[in-house]
């Protein structure tokens, strides 16, 4: 279809006899956005190097571009831009180098290299950082020249593999509006992160996948309404247990973690009446939200 960037169909890929990717599922449409979601160890990076012809899958079909992958790989990645998860970046070269030297990859002249930089760099706000070696960057513009970097043979498809991890909040919100004016340009982005305000904030649908499969798929808030439908009240400092018992027969449902009591309602005012003027205890009424979709489906408790 002319119009998917990106198809997998019951993907499969196995190693020492476990299935690591289980008959997945998925396709990215030409100019949006879409994440993937998972706890550590769901196939999320498996996946990823599935796709980029790195790893063969051991059944399914994948195409990217509209190549048969792993067959026409390398065809494809030329109108691909690959954002790892960690920077790889040359230390030893400037910000304008490690742009110059990464064109060369992609079969690029050194004219038609240089002619790119300048935008790339005024993309990236390192304007002022041409000459600067990457060890005198801070670890937000060595996330903005990674991005750069990726954008110099003007890619279809960027493929970001949890992009602003570490990141403070500026560099990171500075990223999303970087990556939002790239859709607006028409790229397709496919996007894993462990942020669900990031997926919440960019994807326009996604896929959420535990040890191989697909457990949800769609449009961020359309999950949201489907798994939670109902506002949160999360309850701090007061013994969880027992406040869930009181407050049980005013809730959709009660969830604890720690020492947090999470308490979904329809209607949050008998809740209110009944947590107001408690001393030592606090309380966060608030929309449901990607991250409550992300932890009903893959639990609460840490996965090894």
């Amino acid at each position: 279809m002319s119009d998917v960037a990106i198809a997998f169909q019951e993907v499969e890929k196995h190693f020492s006899g476990k299935a690591v990717v289980n008959g997945l599922s998925f396709h990215v449409r030409v100019g949006e956005c879409f994440g993937l979601l998972g706890p550590n160890g769901a196939g999320k990076t498996t996946s990823i190097k599935m796709l980029l012809g790195m790893s063969e899958p051991d059944a399914g079909m994948i195409r990217l571009c509209g190549e048969p992958i792993p067959e026409r790989a390398r065809f494809a990645r030329q109108r691909v831009g690959v954002v790892p998860q960690f920077d790889n970046l040359d230390p030893d070269f400037t910000v304008r180098e490690n742009l110059l030297v990464f064109g060369r990859y992609f079969g690029l002249s050194s004219a038609q290299t240089r002619a790119m930089v300048p935008t790339l760099l005024e993309f990236a706000r390192l304007e002022n950082k041409a000459d600067a070696r990457v060890g005198e960057l801070s670890g937000g513009m060595k996330r903005r020249l990674t991005l750069a970097r990726a954008l110099i043979n003007d890619p279809d498809v960027l493929i970001m593999d949890e992009p602003t991890t570490g990141l403070d909040p500026q560099a990171r919100h500075l990223i999303w509006e970087r990556l939002r004016s790239l859709l607006a340009r028409g790229k397709t982005i496919l996007l894993t992160t462990h942020f669900m305000e990031e997926a919440e904030r960019l994807c326009h649908r996604l896929c959420v996948i535990e040890e191989g499969q697909k457990i949800a798929e769609g449009a961020p808030k359309e999950l949201i309404e489907a798994e939670i439908g109902c506002e949160v009240i999360e309850i701090y400092g007061a013994d969880p247990a027992a406040l869930r018992d009181e407050l049980a027969p005013f809730a959709v449902r009660m969830e604890i973690s720690g020492e947090t009591l999470f308490c979904y309602v329809r209607d949050p005012q008998p809740v209110h009446a009944r947590l107001d003027g408690r001393a030592g205890l606090r309380y966060l009424h608030r929309p449901a939200n990607l991250e409550d979709v992300f932890l009903r489906l893959t639990g609460r408790e840490m996965q090894d």
